[in-house]
């Protein structure tokens, strides 16, 4: 007996078998909505479906996805980027089964959007249901908040953005400016009078806007000759942090509000709202389409941006700055 002889080397544990492509479905459907009983539902699947599916990915993988409370389901570090890489795969799938079928068949799968809660009422949603009416495959789930969604942490293929952008990564194409106006309402102007300089500004009151509501506002916004920005101090009773309130803030008489022109053609025909100052607008807002870095775009998020790129073109400015700049 050799008792220099190595000990013999136990078998080797069979490797686990490759997630299925309904498994990725599964846990990208949950990483969307943070919830197993919402995901299920969407997919039509029980929750413990849903559940048992997770846990076979993660067996798979060997990393821990999801951190579970009873009140919440939030991707773990390993997750978010498990996350990502699936949107990759699930996208290169949907594009290698369509890129065969003829342009008529129309675009299918799940589409997931945002944009301001305005643009959405009074432009998209109008619009929608020729653009679905010619894909009837499309289950489209839009998403109209104004506050600024996280686009790949929250699972979105694309997002109009209204308004400067900050750094990211993401990619933003731009689509020019809304023009925009200084309104107030027509019992406003006649309790306080029409003002006709920046220096009247000082007996008048303005309705201010913040996303997040604790933030400091600089004042009436104006254009200069040069193009530069200018802000004059001014007193604001009220601030809100969604377009609905700041739109009835207005037509309540509360103060000067300055919003985008298209979409209060009514109000100003019908009189309720005088625009006021018009030398003395703001720039145009910009307005972009926000999307993740990709290889390769889903042919149905392409074929969106355009149709909505299309649907906004009449209604802005074209802007000499505009630019692939990084997005917020």
């Amino acid at each position: 007996m050799n008792v220099n002889a190595a000990p013999a080397a136990s078998p080797a544990s069979p490797p686990s078998p490759a997630p299925s492509i309904d498994t990725l479905h599964v846990f990208v459907r949950v990483a969307e909505l943070a919830s197993f009983t919402q995901a299920a539902q969407s997919l039509g699947l029980p929750k413990a479906s849903a559940s048992t599916a997770v846990q076979r990915l993660e067996a798979s993988l060997g990393i821990r996805l999801f951190h579970r409370t009873t009140r919440r389901v939030q991707l773990t570090q390993d997750g978010q980027a498990c996350y990502e890489r699936c949107k990759d795969l699930l996208a290169d799938l949907d594009d290698m089964q369509t890129m065969f079928q003829p342009a008529a068949s129309g675009l299918r799968g799940r589409l997931r959007v945002d944009m301001p809660m305005r643009v959405a009422h009074d432009i998209v949603v109008p619009r929608l249901p020729e653009f679905l009416a010619a894909h009837p495959g499309l289950e489209l789930e839009l998403s109209s908040t104004d506050r600024r969604v996280d686009l790949v942490r929250e699972g979105f293929d694309c997002v109009l953005r209204v308004g400067p952008l900050s750094d990211s990564s993401l990619v933003a194409r731009p689509l020019g400016g809304m023009e925009m106006a200084n309104l107030a309402s027509a019992e406003y102007l006649a309790t306080f009078g029409t003002p006709q300089t920046l220096e009247d500004l000082s007996r008048h009151r303005l309705v201010q806007y913040a996303t997040t509501l604790g933030q400091r506002c600089p004042g009436f916004e104006w254009c200069d000759a040069a193009g530069a920005t200018r802000f004059e101090p001014m007193a604001g009773a009220l601030t809100v942090s969604d377009s609905g309130s700041y739109t009835a803030a207005c037509l309540a008489g509360l103060g000067i509000t300055q919003v985008p022109r298209h979409g209060f053609e009514t109000e100003v025909l019908d009189g309720r709202l005088v625009e006021v100052l018009p030398q003395f607008r703001p720039a145009p807002m910009p307005v972009h389409l926000l999307y993740a870095h990709r290889r390769q775009l889903p042919r149905r998020v392409q074929a969106f941006m355009q149709w909505l790129a299309d649907l906004m073109a009449p209604r802005l400015l074209p802007l000499s700055s505009a630019s692939s700049a990084p997005a917020s």
